[in-house]
């Protein structure tokens, strides 16, 4: 039985073409794809997929164009491909970790000290965040970054004039804001 002998309607959009569908063509699919993967589970995964995309992609089977069965293949193959190339890419992504050294005690601790350190940073970060995004940048190049206004005008792309009147902006909103550093709101940086 062909997909199209259910009439012009699509007959894999119904239950019951679809489940004689299924059921036509499963064994076949399960041993085209037992033939490829040698894991039980990833077998059961992969033909499940391909009656899935099967289903998603009723739409292009043309029946002039050769037999349900020679595009079933098709999407097999495509799905399987699909696969493969996943499992390409979670494997480089295990060996780039598998290939990194774990941190030791020391390496621990060196981290834990440069994050302590950076709390008033990540505190006046949260401070600046719902300032307008001109004058948190710029306050973060000046004050967390500690560049001179005239280097964080020029990686702004802004005019020193610009960076000055958003500076000041920044820091009379800051001074509203309670528990805020006074190094981020004194004039004076």
């Amino acid at each position: 039985m062909r997909l199209d002998q259910e009439g012009p309607a699509d007959p894999l959009a119904r239950t019951q073409g679809f489940e004689a569908f299924y059921l036509r063509h499963f064994d076949v699919m399960t041993r085209f794809v037992a033939r490829r993967v040698a894991d039980p589970h990833t077998v059961a995964d992969l033909t499940a997929e391909i009656f899935l995309a099967a289903l998603h992609s009723r739409h292009t089977y043309r029946p002039g164009q050769g037999s349900e069965t020679g595009w079933l293949y098709g999407v097999a193959r495509n799905v399987l491909s699909v696969q493969r190339r996943r499992s390409e890419r979670e494997a480089r992504a295990v060996e780039r970790v598998v290939a990194r050294r774990l941190l030791d005690g020391d390496d621990i601790a060196d981290l834990t000290d440069r994050i302590d350190a950076e709390e008033p940073a990540r505190r006046a970060l949260s401070a600046m965040a719902d300032l307008p995004e001109g004058e948190r940048a710029l306050l973060e190049l000046v004050v967390i970054d500690q560049l001179t206004v005239a280097e964080a005008a020029q990686a702004l792309g802004i005019r020193v004039g610009t960076a000055r009147v958003r500076l000041h902006r920044a820091r009379r909103t800051l001074r509203k804001v309670p528990g805020v550093a006074a190094a981020l709101v004194t004039e004076g940086l």
